[in-house]
């Protein structure tokens, strides 16, 4: 029982941190565009704010592309 909830712990963490990974998607990006817009002093215009979610999407796309490519991968040898 203390090996699993040693387990969730770690799992709950590191989903944290990774929420928090400067990506527009996640929570990180939000704190990317809050913290840019305090520095213009004004709110980024909304093409932008969509690109950047965009950029997010296929970027995080990509990673669980390459992360499936490399399991399956290891699987076959």
């Amino acid at each position: 029982m203390t090996q699993f909830l040693a387990f969730l712990a770690v799992l709950s963490i590191s989903l944290g941190i990774i929420n928090l990974l400067p990506i527009p998607v996640l929570d990180g990006g939000h704190l990317v565009y809050f913290a840019v817009e305090g520095l213009l002093g004004r709110p980024l215009p909304e093409k932008v704010m969509w690109l950047g979610q965009q950029f997010g999407i296929v970027f995080i796309l990509l990673l669980m592309g390459l992360a499936f490519y490399n399991d399956f991968l290891s699987l076959l040898s």
